[in-house]
């Protein structure tokens, strides 16, 4: 399957991958942005093929309703429902600290619709759970998704969402005008 990935992103799509996942680390969260296309899911499973990583991934909870459900949760997906006001983001600091190996992709914008401001819940898990952040970016312009070094948040979220969206700069989503909010909730 790595094989076939491979040559699909980079033969067929015309993309390539710069940067790595930290191999030596077994949990982290991964944010993926600027999150404008369904593409971006594809793009994400093509490069955790070929860089054979294992990312979970959270989604609506429709997503995971048949027929599609079982796919998903093999892929390594768990739904959530966000039309309850539950405490997320400690839950999901809960499977972080009940798991040996855990990296958990998410979109900072939560959505792929245009948004003002990023949510920070990554940022709360990631503190949370007392592991990095590695930035993954899906740069239709360049038709290249680089990643970050691991990043551990500090104690200034101001500080620590400048250098994160610094990452981001430049990067050209699926559609453009989708851009990548300069704020942060």
């Amino acid at each position: 399957m790595q094989i076939l990935s491979k040559f699909i992103y980079t033969k067929l799509f015309g993309w390539k991958i710069v940067g790595t996942f930290p191999a030596d680390l077994k949990k982290y969260v991964v944010i993926g942005a600027p999150h404008t296309s369904y593409w971006d899911f594809v793009i994400g499973m093509f490069v955790r093929s070929i860089l054979n990583e294992k990312i979970n991934f959270i989604g609506k909870a429709s997503l995971f309703n048949p027929p599609f459900g079982y796919i998903f949760r093999k892929l390594g997906g768990t739904p959530v429902d966000r039309s309850k006001s539950n405490n997320l983001v400690d839950a999901i600091v809960q499977v972080f600290n009940s798991k040996e190996y855990f990296r958990l992709a998410l979109s900072p914008e939560g959505t792929r619709k245009k948004v003002a401001q990023w949510k920070t819940g990554f940022y709360y898990i990631a503190k949370g759970a007392k592991v990095p952040i590695v930035m993954f970016t899906f740069d239709f312009g360049k038709k290249q998704v680089a990643l970050s070094k691991p990043f551990y948040p500090t104690e200034s979220l101001d500080e620590d969402m400048k250098f994160i969206q610094e990452f981001y700069k430049g990067v050209k989503g699926k559609y453009p005008e989708e851009r990548i909010a300069q704020q942060y909730l």
